[in-house]
């Protein structure tokens, strides 16, 4: 009896490229697409990402259906989204929605359709392990390895989870849906916030919490007022840019002072931290009762960096490197490796 994969189909070409080598594999595929907000809609009120997708499962003939999960993703993504920079801290949406949405609320509804998997576009590798426990790994593909954003995901779900691209590169991709011929094989990649038309958060934040955009000082680590902001959120860690203040020497965002409406500012030196306090910890593995050495990740786009993981009694962790590292950014997640294998993660509380 053929094995049944429910692939969650966005309308791009790594979906839908997954749906056709599942198929190829001799699974039964089902297509599913998550209809997540009203943000962008066509006039038969179906959006892009739909057309698209059922375009490619009747090119490839299987089943499709559009699930509308608005009222769960508006609650537990969005309003997380927006909260957090209304709390002067800088979310990242993709990890809460792979956790409960695509993981989760997803996950349950392949089940009720009699999948025995649910599979994704990630760039990332699900693997059995010597003792029988399963692992998320880093797809081959070291640029285009989306593992960071998957460390939220509950254990028990890691068996049904199919990752068909983590074994190979971006371009081959490309080449492999124009030589199967999918409707969508030269369709543009997005490298947007899914739920943020034209990815301008400002004006998506501004919409929908104008009460964010308070303008307020901009000051140094003694309080001398140096000048004045438009808002926290138009404001990062690290950022140099767009201060709109003259100093003798460089200086960038040390901190978000929300309880004050301040931006601090200092020389790079006080950007860097050699520590952290991280909460909303979830490890991938046996939950470790001692410090543990690592290699970590303070976002997405940096390096890894040797680490050593230090559980407290609250039930946070902290987290010390080997090397200070620049922009430790509250509402960020801190990720941790051991070689290939993701061990787990946690949101970034504050640096220390």
């Amino acid at each position: 009896m053929k094995k049944k994969a429910a692939v969650a189909m966005s309308g791009g070409v790594d979906s839908s490229l997954c749906a056709a080598l599942l198929k190829e594999q001799g699974y039964e595929v089902i297509g599913i697409t998550m209809r997540l907000s009203d943000e962008s809609r066509e006039t038969d009120g179906l959006s892009t990402a739909a057309v698209d997708a059922k375009r490619v499962a009747d090119f490839l003939g299987i089943e499709h259906e559009t699930a509308d999960f608005r009222e769960l993703f508006g609650r537990r993504v969005v309003d997380c989204f927006l909260d957090e920079y209304l709390a002067g801290r800088t979310p990242n949406p993709c990890v809460i929605c792979n956790r409960f949405l695509k993981f989760g609320a997803l996950f349950a509804l392949a089940r009720e359709r009699g999948a025995d998997f649910i599979a994704t576009g990630h760039y990332a590798r699900v693997e059995e392990e010597a003792d029988g426990s399963f692992a998320i790994k880093k797809g081959r593909d070291e640029r285009k390895d989306q593992s960071y954003v998957l460390y939220r995901l509950p254990r028990e779900v890691l068996p049904h989870i199919l990752f068909p691209l983590g074994e190979q590169a971006k371009t081959e991709t490309r080449a492999l849906a124009e030589t199967l011929g999918l409707p969508v094989a030269h369709k543009t990649e997005s490298q947007e916030i899914c739920f943020v038309p034209g990815d301008d958060y400002k004006a998506y934040l501004m919409r929908h919490r104008p009460d964010c955009f308070s303008p307020g000082e901009i000051v140094d680590a003694a309080g001398n007022v140096l000048g004045q902001h438009a808002g926290l959120p138009f404001y990062t860690i690290g950022q140099r840019r767009g201060l709109g203040i003259a100093a003798p020497h460089p200086l960038y965002v040390a901190a978000l002072d929300r309880e004050n409406n301040r931006v601090i500012v200092a020389e790079n030196a006080a950007v860097y931290a050699s520590a952290l306090l991280a909460e909303d910890v979830n490890w991938l593995i046996a939950p470790p009762a001692v410090p543990l050495s690592v290699r970590a990740k303070i976002r997405y786009g940096s390096r890894e960096a040797e680490a050593r993981v230090t559980p407290l009694a609250s039930g946070r962790i902290e987290v010390t490197f080997a090397e200070a590292q620049r922009a430790v950014t509250p509402g960020q997640s801190v990720v941790f490796y051991a070689g290939e294998r993701l061990l787990g993660g946690a949101t970034i509380r504050r640096s220390l």
